[in-house]
């Protein structure tokens, strides 16, 4: 989860966070996490007295005016001033299973280079020696008893992370959502214990000397936090708490909804007239769990529907999620709330992935020594993969996931195809074991055209990106994606299928020249088949082989595009401000 102001406290780099004893509220504001609820509805402060929230308010309100500096927002909003929280089941480098948690890292850093005080939140999945413990508790109740979490704090690269603590959610062998057994059981209580903790954490943790306060923009990630706009409005709004603040959903694959039996609803400390906005009943085409003959509480729709406002990670798949086809079942909800959807792609992080400074690569190059490095490159890749080093013949390079959604199958589809053309293919990725027994198969039949790295390897991973002359990515559906970025800003054209982000980031050069604009910096095909696949990689084949120099225009076009977080940290800046303006959701 991210925080963010409208008006921003701009936090300078050396500021290091106080020591752990220090991190004491004067005034400790009362825990909404564990209210009871009136006849009305409505969770009631019965403990600590309203007043000390105001006192709080008022010395939170002097510092920011006499110690920190100001900025207004650059969008030009004329807002009052908030904090702003990120929330996430997983953050780089602490935690990762896929690009979530790159995501969760880059933004919040671009945020803070843009003058804004950010806060990321997620578990603590391990014993993270950089995180401090701050000493702050906050108790919450859920399935009927009251759970303790605590805080752990790390100041990086202007960013507040904090990681909530409760040992027996998060402190577990495997990845964040399951092990070699499958998904963990208690999902569903891990992350709507995340989610009622991050609500807690900008009025408990006093961090740089004081709480991040009521004004914050909460910007939930997924399904597993995507319970917090609910919670929001259901407890803390209706308590008289968080009034100026406002919650974002960032969709990054809307086909993992968080789904659950109906009645675990009545574990989750909402009243239940909130049952509506995420009780769920599954059509039958939408191919997940189904608890009691279809019906669920659905995370994802109560997110979508008690959410502020609605970001996906790029706008072609904000369009696709608003149709029968894209929208796993949601299409309906989203085309009613379409005014509050946005798209921005993701970027790329220029310090891991730049062919000027990658340390994994053979040669580093840049535009004026490209040609020179590229080919350096090309040959090591040929080398170490122990294919003949030609450089006359195009090596086509795969990184990826092998399952559907990837279109791994389509690339063993047209196998037989490519290793009748003079061409060299080199392949890197792990999954479903039919897809890898397939490419050992595509390896063992074309012994001097084809290699396959079955697993995963970083080094091997940018090698392939920096050496290959075209890289393929026929996913079948890809909210974003990343691998297209990555290899664009090596000058590596790619073969795509039109989808998603892949749709909004790869130009197809066949069409932009048709135009005149000589702006394409791929290859793309609208049919997610093998058909499809093996024309664009004929178009672009035949492009390397006949036309050097227009081959070589489109991998310039490709290394030149703008891919930086930057660009996408100035669209989220209007989302924020755009959040402000609008009246808040309140059931």
């Amino acid at each position: 989860m991210i925080s963010l102001n409208l008006k921003t406290v701009s936090v300078k780099t050396n500021v290091t966070s106080p020591p752990s004893q220090s991190l004491v509220p004067r005034y400790p504001r009362p825990s909404i996490a564990t209210l009871p609820f009136s006849s009305d509805g409505k969770a009631t402060l019965t403990s600590v007295p309203r007043h000390r929230s105001r006192i709080l308010a008022a010395e939170v309100q002097e510092l920011e005016t006499s110690e920190i500096e100001i900025d207004d927002f650059s969008v030009g909003a004329d807002a009052e001033e908030s904090g702003g929280e990120k929330h996430s089941s997983e953050v780089a480098p602490w935690s990762k299973t896929g690009g979530l948690a790159d995501v969760m890292n880059s933004l919040p850093s671009s945020l803070s280079r843009r003058g804004h005080r950010v806060m990321v939140i997620a578990p603590r999945y391990g014993q993270y020696e950089d995180a401090v413990d701050t000493g702050i508790k906050a108790n919450i109740w859920l399935w009927g008893s009251t759970h303790e979490v605590g805080f752990y704090h790390c100041y990086k690269n202007g960013v507040d992370f904090v990681f909530v603590d409760h040992p027996g959610s998060f402190l577990r062998m495997g990845t964040p959502y399951g092990d070699a057994n499958g998904e963990f059981g208690d999902n569903q209580f891990r992350f709507t214990l995340l989610s009622y903790a991050a609500l807690e954490a900008p009025l408990q943790i006093p961090l740089g000397g004081f709480p991040y306060g009521d004004e914050v923009v909460f910007v939930a990630n997924d399904w597993h936090t995507a319970l917090i706009p609910t919670v929001l409005a259901a407890k803390y709004r209706s308590a008289g708490v968080y009034l100026g603040a406002r919650s974002v959903l960032a969709i990054h694959n809307l086909f993992h909804q968080g789904c659950f039996p109906p009645d675990t609803f009545n574990q989750l400390g909402l009243d239940g007239r909130w049952y509506n906005s995420m009780g769920w009943q599954f059509m039958e085409r939408a191919h997940m769990a189904c608890y009691s003959y279809g019906h669920a509480v659905n995370y994802m729709k109560a997110g979508l529907v008690n959410a502020d406002r609605v970001v996906t990670v790029s706008p072609g798949y904000a369009y696709e999620i608003a149709t029968p086809e894209g929208g796993w079942g949601m299409d309906g909800i989203i085309r009613e709330r379409q005014y509050v959807l946005n798209g921005i792609l993701n970027g790329i992080e220029p310090s891991e992935w730049s062919p000027q400074e990658d340390v994994h690569i053979a040669q580093n190059y840049d535009e004026d020594t490209f040609e020179e490095g590229k080919a350096a490159c090309k040959a090591a890749l040929q080398e170490s993969m122990g294919l003949p080093v030609r450089p006359e013949v195009p090596l086509i390079g795969f990184v990826g996931r092998l399952d559907d959604q990837k279109g791994a199958d389509l690339i063993l589809g047209a196998m037989e195809w490519l290793a009748s053309q003079d061409v060299q293919v080199v392949l890197l990725g792990t999954g479903r074991k039919d897809l890898e027994d397939g490419f050992k198969w595509a390896e063992s039949s074309f012994r001097d055209k084809v290699r396959a790295y079955v697993g995963f390897n970083v080094a091997v991973s940018h090698q392939i990106t920096a050496g290959a002359d075209l890289l393929m990515m026929p996913s079948r559906f890809e909210p974003c994606g990343l691998n297209q970025l990555y290899a664009m800003a090596y000058g590596t054209p790619v073969i795509a299928h039109e989808t998603g982000g892949l749709k909004d980031t790869v130009l197809d050069v066949a069409y932009h020249d048709s135009i005149g604009s000589r702006a394409g910096t791929g290859w793309t095909f609208q049919n997610a088949d093998v058909a499809g696949l093996k024309h664009a990689l004929g178009m672009a084949l035949h492009c390397f082989w006949n036309d050097k120099e227009r081959f070589r225009d489109v991998q310039l076009t490709a290394m030149r595009r703008d891919s930086t977080w930057e660009t996408a940290a100035a669209n989220y800046e209007q989302i924020f401000a755009w959040a402000k303006i609008d009246l808040p959701v309140t059931g």
